[in-house]
């Protein structure tokens, strides 16, 4: 990707001479002729390094300016530049953060030694942040001995080693994005970030800031700056989890950029390359979309490079007593619960309509209420009074309530009713691990209804 240095200089033969520098080795330059207008600048493009003058009448001086652009970016490393400069001036300037000091007359040679060192310096530090932020994160673990699970192992060892695009599909819950990290930690990618993006989760009018970012002042709300999740992501993996959830006018976007490598963010005047590997993901069946004019065909061929199948946890019942005792460990490292035969048993005859986020849910509430072994008794008493896949609260009876009915006595109808839509809203949420739109899908309502009512409701 190129690199971007903006030149700050009040002498224009000075911009002009490091400009022509600068290109002749492959940078891109932008150029100012003050502090206030280098303060502009960065509102258009975010450099990757910065040659600032120290002494830029009539307008704030190099210092100020300095303290100023650690405010805005405090990561960009600054090159200091003067013919006139004090030891002081150049003491403050390395306390406020500067990288180095040049006194002029430039020598190209060291213009340019200086430039690539900050560059080297800004990559090695992000690379370094991205090594701390995999630090004490659990390791990618695929759990089961099934040969469906073997199958998806395959699969990942074939294709993480090339840059192919991949497609995950498979019910929600069944982990598309665990096996999206490990097809990612399995890849030459694996010391740059893994960005994950729910496309199911984002407003219709924010699909553009949130994939491609923004600048200040893009729109109404818009006060900073964002980076949007390919640019995050460059030189890295984006994971698009329910890329098929997206809208139309999304879909187009996202294929130009997978065509052309190129993004805009809203308001910015020119385009960048990014450099991003893209894994998506889906629980629904995209060839009936594109077969009902929901999802862009050309779009459907860009990522069905390599389709990955997961198979339902009903499908592969051979591996919960692996996965039992996996996230039995998880959840309390320390000292892990253990199953009777009879409760693993039990558990195995269940059909899982929530595939593994269900079952890490139910093995967490046996966890918390169970004592050191659980047995069949109480997995009975938490496991949902049908496997039929339809969402039965532990309130549904025959009679549609079980229990008693609260105390109406002071208490008018719509309170009573908010309470038992509440616990559906909450157990529909719970089931689909949070997926606010698989849970829509089971309450057969929409993304947007379901919003609205979780808000009236008082849940998150």
């Amino acid at each position: 990707m190129t690199a971007h240095i903006l030149i700050v200089d009040d002498e224009a033969n000075i911009r002009r001479m490091l400009g022509a520098l600068l290109k002749a080795e492959g940078f891109a330059v932008a150029e100012a002729a003050n502090g206030n207008a280098a303060l502009l600048a960065l509102d258009e493009v975010l450099p990757d390094a910065i040659l600032l003058d120290l002494l830029m009448p009539p307008g704030p001086d190099g210092i100020a300016t300095l303290e100023k652009l650690r405010e805005r970016d405090p990561t960009t490393p600054v090159i200091m530049m003067s013919g006139k400069a004090q030891l002081t001036d150049a003491v403050r300037a390395i306390k406020l953060g500067a990288f180095q000091f040049l006194e002029k007359p430039l020598a190209p040679e060291a213009v340019l030694v200086t430039v690539r060192s900050a560059l080297e310096l800004t990559r090695a530090q992000a690379e370094n942040r991205a090594l701390r932020s995999q630090l004490g994160r659990p390791r990618v673990e695929l759990v089961g001995s099934s040969p469906e699970m073997q199958r998806v192992r395959d699969a990942i060892a074939q294709v993480a080693p090339t840059e192919a695009r991949v497609i995950i599909k498979g019910e929600s819950g069944t982990g598309k994005e665990l096996v999206a990290h490990a097809i990612h930690h399995a890849s030459r990618r694996a010391g740059k970030g893994c960005v994950s993006v729910n496309c199911a989760a984002i407003p219709r009018d924010l699909v553009e800031s949130e994939m491609f970012g923004h600048e200040r002042g893009a729109f109404t709300g818009a006060t900073d700056r964002r980076l949007g999740r390919f640019e995050l992501a460059d030189g890295g993996t984006l994971f698009l989890d329910e890329v098929g959830d997206l809208n139309l006018e999304a879909q187009a976007k996202l294929l130009r950029v997978l065509e052309s490598g190129e993004i805009q963010r809203l308001g910015a005047e020119r385009v960048q390359r990014v450099e991003v590997r893209v894994i998506a993901a889906t629980n629904q069946r995209l060839e009936q979309a594109v077969a009902a004019g929901s999802f862009r065909e050309d779009l459907y061929f860009r990522l069905h490079v390599f389709p990955i199948e997961l198979a339902p946890l009903r499908q592969r019942l051979s591996d919960v007593p692996e996965l039992v005792a996996h996230l039995a460990e998880r959840i309390r490292p320390h000292q892990p619960v253990s199953f009777t035969a009879e409760a693993l048993s039990l558990l195995q005859s269940y059909d899982w309509p929530g595939n593994v986020r269900e079952l890490a849910n139910i093995v967490e509430r046996l966890s918390i209420i169970g004592g050191p072994e659980i047995d069949a008794a109480l997995v009975r008493q938490v496991l949902p009074r049908s496997g039929a896949g339809r969402l039965e609260p532990a309130l549904a009876g025959s009679d549609g309530l079980s229990g008693p009915l609260p105390d109406l006595q002071g208490r008018s109808l719509s309170n009573v009713l908010d309470d038992y839509e509440r616990i559906l809203v909450r157990e529909a949420l719970n089931r689909a691990g949070g997926n606010v739109a698989e849970a829509a899908r089971a309450l057969q309502t929409d993304r947007a209804n379901l919003y609205r009512r979780m808000k009236r409701l008082g849940l998150s």
